[in-house]
């Protein structure tokens, strides 16, 4: 009786044939075939350098019943006495809120969009009609960014937390199990709606409060310490500690905080455009082949290099995908990409981004900590003039950006508000067009066709992290300004993606339950 790891590789055609990978399993372990009684998929992975294959550590048990692992997570219906506010319903405030369940302490969410059902109306009027709701879009609403956008769940915050934790939860809210295995990933901006209910029904169910439509529009503070906040300017509701987990796109939260006069700082960031290619064209660059197998998904790609004055990378990469408008305010036009989980579309779209830091918002720095937010914005308006004072998207084919020729035709977009002829080459930032153009070059020669005019550049992506950061105490995640206020995921800068800012908001929620220890009662 015993168990072994090991790795085969195995072509595409040959993936679900599990016959097949238990006899490789058994040759590679010289044991006999019937002697193997369970093959557990450990991590799975495609390995395109050559022609692609498939990449998978299996556990192998040998003459030994596999017993699949108990999870230790209990969620309990909490106490009434002791509660934590926790602002925005995204991943980090989702999180938050089931780490203080498994805690006993009752989580009071304020969210200031819709549940995520009703968040869709919203999203369609974006789309058809171009009305923005600045409280209820891409960005703002029950599940967050992340609900509408791909459902990427690969990060590099592993010393955050526990990575698997955070796939197990999503699994036990009805994820496919296959996201414990993928070396990359995603669950799908169709099946995230259900997942995010799924949760939301887990906090209810056990105590915990939700409130929708309730915009935080300033604090309660006594003797230093957060002893509440208001809602929708007018409704007061005490709290034991507040985590501020409202996502980037809340800039009313950073000039609220610094009405209170909480330090906050400018943050390096980095934006630039959608880049987006005929999928066809990106499968056969990746996979080497015009015609590869159909067990292969929509190829995907991360690329990054050092032009002569600053990183550029893809971010956010989208295999068959679609670009969404992510704008949050009338008079501004930002876009973001999000593919459903069978990644079908006929487009791969990509965030194509360069660094942006305190040398590119030296315009702004009479605005100290609020410069990079203050050049952010002033790009969203320029894209919103662009593309012809709507959510229309200004664009320009890749090629012609790098000759310095405005678009006579565009070629067709996912983008469902449309897209509009642009001369970005002269409009944007002299800083952003030679990032871009000098990676547009680079990347060619990684992928020869990258920037061709099959390629089309749609902007603006703006929205890759926050310009703003709260500070926070390294090892207790509170603001070392108020008490009881722990800044937390991506709006505060200290996160970023689905998984890191998941963990983020569960550090800051024990956080929370060590400092509700030491503090019982309201302040004052």
């Amino acid at each position: 009786m015993m168990k072994k790891q090991i790795e085969l590789t195995v072509h595409p055609d040959s993936l679900h044939d599990k016959k097949l990978h238990k006899k490789l399993a058994a040759k590679k372990l010289g044991a006999d075939v019937n002697e193997i009684t369970a093959l557990i998929p450990l991590k799975r992975s495609i390995d395109a350098r050559k022609s692609a294959v498939f990449r998978i550590r299996y556990e192998v048990y040998i003459d030994e019943p596999y017993l699949p692992p108990e999870t230790d997570i209990s969620y309990k219906p909490v106490k009434q006495d002791k509660h934590v506010i926790i602002a925005g319903f995204g991943p980090a405030g989702m999180f938050a809120s089931l780490k203080l369940i498994e805690a006993g302490i009752k989580p009071v969410v304020l969210e200031r969009g819709k549940n995520v059902r009703d968040r869709r109306f919203d999203i369609g009027a974006i789309q058809k009609n171009h009305l923005v709701n600045p409280d209820s879009n891409y960005c703002f609403g029950e599940g967050g960014a992340g609900a509408y956008s791909d459902g990427k769940l690969f990060t590099r915050s592993t010393k955050r937390g526990d990575v698997k934790r955070i796939l197990n939860i999503l699994v036990r809210h009805g994820a496919d199990p296959d996201i414990l295995i993928d070396a990359h990933p995603h669950i799908g901006s169709n099946k995230l709606p259900k997942i995010v209910s799924t949760i939301r029904e887990t906090i209810l169910s056990n105590g915990g409060e939700i409130h929708f439509n309730s915009r935080i529009t300033d604090l309660v503070i006594k003797n230093g310490t957060i002893a509440g906040v208001v809602v929708n300017d007018r409704v007061e509701i005490p709290g034991h500690a507040l985590i501020l987990a409202t996502g980037h796109s809340a800039v009313d939260i950073y000039y609220m905080l610094k009405r209170h006069d909480i330090r906050l700082e400018a943050k390096p960031f980095a934006m630039g455009v959608r880049i987006e290619h005929p999928q066809k064209l990106i499968n056969e660059i990746q996979y080497h082949s015009k015609t590869p197998s159909s067990n292969l998904p929509a190829a995907s790609y991360t690329l990054t290099c050092q032009t002569s004055e600053r990183a550029a990378f893809s971010f956010c990469m989208c295999p068959g995908g679609i670009i969404v408008p992510a704008a949050t305010c009338p008079g501004e036009q930002v876009v973001n990409g999000m593919s459903v989980s069978q990644r079908n579309s006929p487009f791969a779209n990509s965030g194509f981004v360069v660094s942006v830091g305190e040398r590119e918002w030296a315009d702004y720095e009479d605005e100290n900590e609020f410069a990079g937010l203050k050049l952010r914005m002033a790009l969203e308006k320029l894209a919103f003039e662009l593309g012809g004072q709507s959510q229309a998207a200004p664009a320009q084919k890749a090629a012609d950006f790098l000759t310095g020729i405005i678009s006579t035709t565009l070629n067709p977009s996912s983008y469902i508000p449309g897209v509009i002829s642009a001369p970005l080459h002269e409009r944007l930032p002299r800083f952003m067009v030679k990032g871009l153009g000098e990676a547009l070059t680079i990347f060619n020669k990684k992928m020869p066709g990258f920037s061709s005019n099959d390629a089309q550049l749609i902007g603006l992506e703006t929205r890759t992290s926050s310009p703003v950061r709260i500070p926070r105490d390294k090892t207790t995640f509170m603001n070392p300004d108020l008490q009881g206020l722990f800044p937390c995921a991506e709006g505060a800068g200290h996160a970023g993606g689905i998984v890191s800012a998941a963990m983020d908001g569960e550090n800051c929620a024990q956080a929370a339950v060590t400092y509700m220890e030491h503090h019982g009662k309201y302040p004052g």
